[in-house]
């Protein structure tokens, strides 16, 4: 929102939410109708394709945010270091107005024009009137436009919105309020109508305009230098002709320069060129990699979990993952990225953070939940999961963490089998338990004295339950086996404390600590008004609105940890799960030890926890819905 936002600031179907696609479709009916319906040499096909367009406009704009994510997660050629956060993502969540904006304008246009009806596919003459027209009046036009909008008047009241976002990603280039936008389609309506009026127009002329402005604008604030300094050497007028993501990166880093639209021309006649323009252009191209400390190693876990991705829908990560209706439409693209993972075994990055004085990655596995239960594909996943600690140490790497499946007594010994195997890595493997039981444990009230545990038993779990009753808490289960295991972790003189007991005797238990396995049997015997606390890496399926079901073990991150936009699966904003920030920890505290394998955890959790906190993360109170 702008600073003092001015008339026009909302777009006309803002109070509609989600529904405001309804705007369009009587057009879109309409003009399906009369392709069906009419004689095929009568059709208007510029009418019938309106709607497809603007589906084609989404996608292609879907495609410049994932690709901008990627490649700035990993660093090589990435302009601006500093991170986005969810304020930002909230803002340039209607980036999508834009383009019903246009759809509502293209429809009316060939309802009332009748130069606009029956455009041909190609007319040479149009397309070249389209381009000078473009870059004569349009793009001079819009220099003293944009130029008078940073005057502090109309700064304040509409452009001070889109400059908001001081780091740049593809659909920030469309975040402008309504007014702007109207002023903009003026622009942009030159070209347009000239060839309309002139009938020289065709579809070709509108549709490659259009998709010329989205092309610029996206590639203008993707954040990554992607032009090749060769096409400058080939053809030296270009600088004059076409911008860089560097150089309008410098407009919303220093406000007064390169004013441009797309023709840095204008810029150079008035003088309002960056002095640094040359320098960061070359600096951007040069620039590799980052140099990673800390690795979270991830998997996908459901097929739509594809979208949930950072670099997948970005709204959609900003909120933790749900099952979502629109979900059911985009199976097509479901499926072929399931089958996709079935032939790709390459690991990418996912994510990238800093905090303090490291730099942290997160890199994705393409594997599901399913896959990692298939016996049959164990070793492939191993293999995958050793080549990832292989890299991380060969890029010099301190710590790499194992998230969710990546880690199991059944599949890997909880990453035992690669410390065996290669003994010599410098990179330390983590598995996190350690801080997920001290997560656990303090998750349950110090005024606590019974609690039950119960589900698939993970050293996580033997260690609560060691502690807990080492704390003077009675802890029961629900299966005598479960009870007579626990017994073996829990020294002797505590062994009172572990009970086993029937479903008569649970009424006192308000504290649940479960893990995955526990049955819809096992949770109705829990009385009304339990917290469920999982001590697993899976939430439990929620099936008691009686109950109060907390997240699986997580922290709320400090506010210095960067580049905080997207939700960790389905935990909330602005919190990482345990496994992630043990590693985080593990390099914090210059430990030298790997910590995984099956064997029983040492008994410093009170050293873990209080190194978590001197950090900064904060225990996450609020139960998990």
């Amino acid at each position: 929102m702008a600073t003092k936002p001015g008339v026009l600031t909302d777009w006309p179907w803002t109070p509609l939410g989600s529904f405001k696609y309804i705007v369009v479709a009587p057009w879109v009916v309409h003009s399906t109708y009369r392709f069906v319906t009419d004689d095929p040499e009568k059709r208007d096909i510029g009418y019938s394709l309106v709607f497809p367009f603007l589906l084609f406009r989404i996608l292609h704009n879907q495609v410049w945010i994932s690709l901008s994510r990627y490649y700035t997660s990993k660093g090589k050629r990435r302009i601006v270091d500093k991170g986005i956060d969810f304020n930002q993502v909230d803002r340039e969540t209607n980036w999508d107005d834009q383009i019903l904006f246009n759809g509502v304008l293209f429809y009316t246009g060939i309802c009332l024009l009748p130069e606009a009806k029956q455009l041909p596919w190609w007319r040479t003459d149009g397309v070249l009137m389209a381009a000078l027209l473009h870059a004569g009046p349009v793009e001079f036009l819009y220099y003293w436009l944009h130029k008078a909008l940073h005057h502090h008047y109309l700064y304040s009241r509409y452009h001070s919105h889109h400059h908001s976002s001081i780091v740049t990603e593809p659909i920030t280039s469309v975040i402008h309020p309504f007014a702007e936008h109207i002023a903009y389609f003026m622009l942009f309506a030159i070209p347009l109508l000239t060839t309309l009026l002139t009938k020289t127009a065709s579809i070709a002329s509108f549709a490659g305009y259009v998709i010329y402005i989205d092309v610029m604008n996206n590639m203008g604030h993707c954040n990554f230098e992607l032009i090749p300094k060769r096409l400058f050497h080939l053809f030296p007028p270009l600088k004059f002709l076409c911008y860089t993501p560097s150089f309008h990166s410098l407009h919303h880093t220093q406000f007064r320069t390169n004013c441009s639209l797309f023709m840095p021309l204008y810029d150079y006649i008035y003088g309002t060129m960056d002095e640094t323009t040359d320098t960061l252009y070359e600096k951007s191209l040069e620039r590799g990699e980052d140099k990673v400390d800390v690795v979270h190693l991830t998997h996908l876990t459901t097929p739509e979990s594809i979208y949930h991705l950072r670099i997948g829908l970005a709204s959609f990560a900003s909120y933790p993952f749900s099952y979502r209706w629109f979900m059911r439409l985009l199976w097509p693209f479901t499926s072929l990225s399931m089958i996709f993972t079935l032939f790709y075994a390459g690991l990418f990055v996912a994510e990238r953070n800093s905090f303090k004085k490291l730099n942290l990655q997160s890199w994705m596995i393409p594997r599901y939940n399913l896959q990692y239960l298939l016996k049959w594909r164990k070793d492939a996943i191993n293999t995958m999961i050793e080549k990832a600690i292989l890299e991380a140490d060969k890029k010099g790497v301190k710590v790499l963490s194992l998230g969710l499946m990546n880690q199991g007594e059944e599949l890997n010994r909880n990453g035992e089998v690669y410390i065996y195997k290669h003994p010599d890595v410098k990179v330390r493997v983590v598995d996190g338990s350690r801080l997920a039981a001290a997560v656990v444990i303090n998750s349950v009230s110090k005024a606590t004295k019974n609690v039950v545990i119960t589900g698939h038993l993970t050293k996580v779990a033997y260690t609560i339950a060691s502690a807990l009753c080492q704390r003077g808490v009675q802890v029961s289960t629900l299966r005598l086996d479960e009870c007579e295991k626990l017994r073996s972790c829990v020294p002797l003189e505590y062994r009172d404390h572990l009970v086993y007991q029937t479903s008569e005797a649970l009424s006192s238990n308000k504290v649940w600590l479960v893990g995955e396995g526990t049955t819809r049997e096992e949770q109705e015997k829990a009385t009304k008004g339990t917290l469920f606390i999982p001590f697993s890496q899976f939430p439990l399926k929620q099936l008691r609105k009686d109950c109060i079901y907390h997240t699986t073990p997580a922290l709320i991150v400090p506010k210095s940890l960067a580049n905080i936009h997207s939700c960790e699966n389905w935990l909330p904003r602005k919190a990482m799960s345990a496994t992630r920030v043990a590693g985080i920890l593990h390099a914090l505290e210059g430990w030298e030890m790997h910590e995984c394998g099956t064997s029983l955890l040492p008994s410093d959790l009170d050293q873990v926890w209080e190194a978590c906190l001197s950090h900064g993360f904060q225990p996450l109170l609020l139960p998990h819905h």
